[in-house]
Formats: structure tokens, sequence, C-alpha cells
């Protein structure tokens, strides 16, 4: 911004373009349109204040885009290929803005800078003002959302994960499938309510195209393959009995994958497909063992990969690929033959802060001269909620030192892989990714964490802000922790009775208090937040930030209520042969204490049980029932167990009461 904010009062809003609306450009003006309307703001004519949309080329939008300028610069430069490409510039007018781009993108990305300028709802919002220049860092900005680790999205869902994205400038969807994509020539590997259908994927595919979001389909094409590979019928093809790789040395292996991305070109028409190729850790280890043997894991993982992408190169698609096997090579990524090079973008991924950076996943591909993604990650995975003290550090330096190394893009991920992770809890990583690929070096955590509540959720208390500290601070204890427990679904679900448990036990000891005092300070500060302004945004997402500050406190207060117990049930196991009414007393209490009506046995079934029945309302806010019940399952055992032990104990109360 090269002038001061100023605002007016919107109560209502004039848009047009200055000449005939582009129909793309028509598109974004209506989705303007949606927005106001959505936030109560009229959209009239005439109107106080009025947003003026034209394409660069006329002497209008020449002037706009030269008023943009900084004052030392000269009116007559014409604007950098690497500003046209999706760039805008807005100015200040006397009754409201003015924007010019030389894109459509850049007209849709201008209106959605817009959308974040205005603040408040209704007759009393205000539109704030400035003079921006602005365009991306990245040409590609990205997300990758697991669809085959159990939750499926809806389609709905799906759509306002677009919406939500392209607002934020991402400019790539990226569905990952192991097995969950409809394919007419292998039905075997849907599972029946889980599977991605080849309509909804188109459907998909054209709804993205009006938001400028390409879709780039993963199919694993060499590992992760595991659902499929335990049928039957494909058992050969595998590397080891039921396993998780394609042994290269099988004909039908490479079959396979034609088969499968010659649908997908079918499908999908952006210039992108996606191979994954990552984490073959099986391979030589069982039908390749002899090739690996002789000639390295490196050399016959890259010469199977350069065969697929030979295979595949009819489709005339650029191949994405993750790089975290030929990494390990860098000599042999040099080697490969530049057709290869040409045909293919390797992705480096690294998910954690690393101190000493990130230039062993990057320069073995950047040095080889090959197309370069890096792919950070939002860390919540296997977790009550994610880790973004680990997410927003390796998103911000991943992506600025890629972006120093002349990567192109960034595709940021989502990854669930023990089934349990909730969509609505990931927004402020997915956020956090898209400013960071926007962004031209590295982006500022403390700017984006002071402005995401305002801006996602409408909240001016800072109170959404403060709340997701909270639980970045109690990731932080137990990642801390002798334990380093990092907030893991393990710690949440783990028996404390049990051999493990009680070691466990010993090690959070210390440190559960704390852990609890800050999730419920955000489960406070959601609902303070809650009570200022009723009209929050985005209160899925609040839903599911109260719900994974439940699961946070429920890890503290199961241990915290196992020691009472135990130090209870001690206390009256001594006094049970005193012959001193007080004493006898006592042990009835001591017991009650432990199973009565407002008994610690009955706070462990109470919390498992809400959080269950708040856990299910989460899920299917977002995803198909398929893989649900796994879930489901896990509570209800959990809640037996407690239920089990409420009745074990009173069977001690009833031995006490009668002998």
């Amino acid at each position: 911004s090269s002038s001061p904010l100023c605002s007016m009062n919107c109560s209502g809003i004039e848009i047009d373009c200055a000449a005939s609306c582009d129909p793309e450009d028509a598109f974004a003006v209506e989705d303007f349109k949606t927005f106001l309307s959505a936030r109560n703001i009229a959209v009239s004519k005439p109107a106080p204040v009025h947003v003026l949309v034209t394409r660069y080329g006329s002497s209008l939008s020449k002037s706009i885009y030269a008023e943009s300028l900084p004052r030392a610069t000269s009116a007559r430069a014409e604007p950098a290929a690497e500003i046209k490409a999706e760039g805008y510039a807005i100015i200040p007018d006397k009754k409201g803005l003015a924007l010019t781009a030389f894109t459509s993108s850049g007209v849709f990305y201008a209106l959605q800078t817009i959308k974040q300028m205005i603040e408040g709802n209704g007759p009393g919002a205000i539109l704030h003002t400035a003079t921006i220049r602005d365009w991306p860092a990245l040409q590609y900005r990205g997300l990758d959302d697991d669809l085959s680790r159990g939750p499926v999205p809806t389609l709905d869902f799906q759509k306002k994960q677009i919406r939500v994205i392209a607002a934020y400038k991402l400019n790539i969807y990226s569905p990952y499938f192991e097995h969950t994509m409809q394919y007419t020539g292998h039905p075997l590997m849907g599972p029946p309510g889980g599977t991605f259908t080849q309509a909804q994927a188109r459907e998909l595919v054209a709804y993205a195209a009006k938001y400028h979001v390409t879709i780039i389909p993963e199919q694993e094409a060499f590992g992760h393959l595991h659902y499929l590979l335990n049928w039957e019928q494909y058992t050969p093809l595998a590397e080891t009995p039921h396993g998780h790789v394609l042994a290269p040395g099988q004909p039908e292996a490479q079959k396979l994958t034609h088969d499968m991305f010659t649908e997908l070109a079918q499908i999908y028409p952006g210039p992108f497909l996606h191979l994954g190729a990552d984490e073959t850790e099986d391979l030589g280890r069982g039908q390749t063992k002899a090739q690996v043997d002789a000639k390295g894991l490196g050399a016959v993982y890259l010469d199977y990969l350069q065969r697929i992408v030979a295979d595949l190169q009819p489709l005339n698609r650029k191949l994405l690929f993750w790089g975290d096997i030929a990494m390990r090579d860098p000599d042999l990524v040099k080697q490969m033959p530049e057709s290869f090079k040409k045909a293919t973008i390797a992705v480096a991924w690294e998910y954690n802060p690393q101190p000493k950076g990130f230039d062993r996943w990057i320069t073995p591909f950047t040095n080889a001269k090959m197309e370069t993604w890096v792919a950070p990650g939002i860390n919540n995975w296997s977790r009550v909620y994610p880790n973004y003290n680990n997410a927003l550090a390796n998103i911000q330096q991943f992506t600025a030192q890629g972006q120093a190394l002349g990567v192109t893009g960034q595709l940021n991920t989502i990854w669930d892989d023990d089934g349990e992770a909730l969509a609505d809890n990931n927004w402020y990583g997915i956020l956090f990714g898209a400013e960071a690929a926007w962004h031209k070096g590295e982006a500022s955590i403390p700017a984006f964490q002071s402005s995401y509540g305002a801006n996602f959720h409408g909240d001016l208390t800072g109170n959404i802000d403060q709340a997701q500290k909270e639980l970045m601070a109690a990731h932080q204890i137990l990642k801390d922790s002798p334990l380093k427990a990092d907030g893991a679904d393990l710690v949440f679900w783990i028996d404390p009775w049990s051999v493990d448990g009680q070691r466990e036990a010993a090690q959070l000891r210390p440190i559960l208090s704390d852990v609890r005092l800050h999730a419920e300070r955000a489960i406070t500060l959601v609902a303070q937040a809650r009570n200022a302004n009723p009209n929050l945004r985005e209160t899925d997402a609040l839903d599911a930030l109260d719900l994974g500050a439940r699961r946070m406190d429920l890890i503290g207060l199961k241990f915290q209520v196992s020691d009472e117990i135990a130090t209870a049930y001690s206390a009256a196991y001594a006094l049970q042969t005193s012959k001193k009414r007080e004493d006898r007393i006592e042990v009835s209490r001591l017991l009650g204490e432990i199973n009565g009506v407002n008994g610690k046995l009955q706070d462990m079934r109470n919390n498992y049980s809400l959080i269950r029945d708040l856990y299910e309302q989460a899920w299917l806010k977002t995803n198909r029932p398929y893989f649900l019940r796994n879930n489901l399952e896990r509570y209800d055992f959990t809640i037996q167990m407690w239920l089990g032990r409420i009745d074990q104990v009173r069977a001690v109360q009833r031995q006490w009461a009668n002998s």
C-alpha cells in the first residue's frame, strides 16, 4: 500500500465494469455481489460507495495503474510480465475504489482483496481504501487434500473449499487418491460410499474453473496402493504380499498405472497430473530385491519412474511426483534424460521446521534444472487439533527458501493419517499457506496471527486469534514434555490404567494443569467472541476449534482423574480392616467419590460421550458417512471401558456394604 488507509460507510455498494464485462469478469462481479449479500450489504444503483472494474488497455485503466505506482516511477512504464499474469492495481476514488487488471484472474483476485477491505456487516459496514499494486510471488499456489486415509468430503464441501481457497488466491486444488477415485477399468478400487465418482469430478472441475482454480488429481502410481493390493486379483503386482508398492518388474503393474492415468486425463482437462510415487519403502524387499541389490535402490526407483513418465507422454500433461525418494540420489537425478526433466515437476516435501534450512530437499532438483515445487504441511494428522507451531514455521520457511531457490509453486498439504482429522480444523494452516505462496519473501507469522480472526471469522475482539495461540501453547507444552506427546490422538485414546498409560502418566503429570488451562482458555475465548458478535462467519470452523480444545483438555483431565481414583482407592483399601466407625464411613465416601452420581468414573464416561457426539456432528458437516464408524467405534469402545469400570467398582461398593 503506497497510501494510508482511509474508510467510508458502505451501507450500499455499486459495482460495475467500465466497459461491457468479459464473461469471466462478469462472474467475478457476481461473486462479489454474492459476498455483499451474505454480509447484508445492499447492492444498488446509485449507492454511496462505488467499485469500478476495468481491464488494462484503455486510457482509464492505464491511468488507474499509473496512479498505483510509486511517485518516483514513470507513469508511462508498462507493467512487467510477472505483474500482468495475475496482478492488479487498486486506487481510491471519490466514491470508493477503482481497479484494473491484465487478466480475468487478476480481476478476480483484485475483488477478493476488496472483500478483505470490508469490515463489518449490514448498513454499518466500512470499506477501507488504499492504493495497492499486487501480484503473486509464485505462479502455482495450491492445496493437496488427502481423500484416502479416512475422511472423504462431500461434493458440497469440496465446492466450499474451492470458494475459500480461491478467495485467498490459491489456484490449485489437488485431491489425493490411493483407492477412492472411480475407475471404470478397475472397479474393485473404489469403496462403496467412499468413492469420488467421475461425474462428481467433472462437476468439480467445471465449478473450480470459474474460480480460477485448476484441479490436479493425484493418483498414487507406485507406492501407497495397499488398499488395491489387498485384492487377490492384484496380489501378483505387489512388491511384497498385500503390501504398498508395485513391483517394477511386473508388466501388469505399469499397465495399471497406464489405465488409471488414461482415465484421469479424460476427466481432468488441466495441464497437470500427479503421480505421487512417494514413500516406496517396500521397494527391494520382495520381488525386486535382486534388482535393487544389483543396481541400487535409487537407480531402480528412477528407472521405473522414467518408464511411467515415458508411457504417459501421449497424454500431453506435465507430471508431478513427490521428491522424497529421488532426492537421496542427486547425481542420478542430474543424469536423468532431458525428456524426463521437461515432462515432470519434482515436488519437494517436508512437514517440520528445519533449523538448517530446506536446501537439501530442493536443490537435488533445481540443480538438475528441473521445475520444482515445495510442499509444506499443516501438521493436522493424527492429532486432536493441528500443531500450528510446526505448521506455520514449516510453511513460512520452506516456501520462502523455495522462492529464493527458484521454485515455481507451493503445494500445501493436508494428511489424515489415522482417519480422525476434521476438515474444519485446517483453515488456519490453509490460509497461512496461501499468504506464504502469494507473499514475496518470508511471510510474517505475527501479522497473519493478528489478522486471521477478523478476516476469516469477522471477529474484531482478537479472541479467535488468541484462542488459536492458546492451542499452540498447549501443543508446545506437550511437545516439550519428556513424552513429546504433541497433542497426539494416541495420547487422547490411551487407557491410563494400562502399563503404557501409567508410563505416559509419569511423564505428563508435571504439565497436565498447564495444558488444560490453555485449552480451557481457548474454549472461553471462542465463547466470548461469539457473545460479542452473534454474526461471526465460518461458525463450523469455530465449532471444530472448540472441539479440538475440549479434546486437548480431556487429555489432561483423564490422567489427573486416574491419579485421583488411584489415590482414593488406595486410601480406602488401607482402611478396609479398621473397626472404627469413622473409618468405615470414610471408605464408603472414598468409593463414592470414585463411583457415584458425580463420580470420577462418570466424569470419564460423560466427557468421552459428549465429545463423541460433537465429533460426529463435525464430521458430517464436511464428510460422507464413509469411514465415520471406525472413529465412532473408538469412542464407543472407550465409553464402554469406563462403563465397565463403573460396574466393577459398583460391585466393590456392594461387597463393602454387605460384608
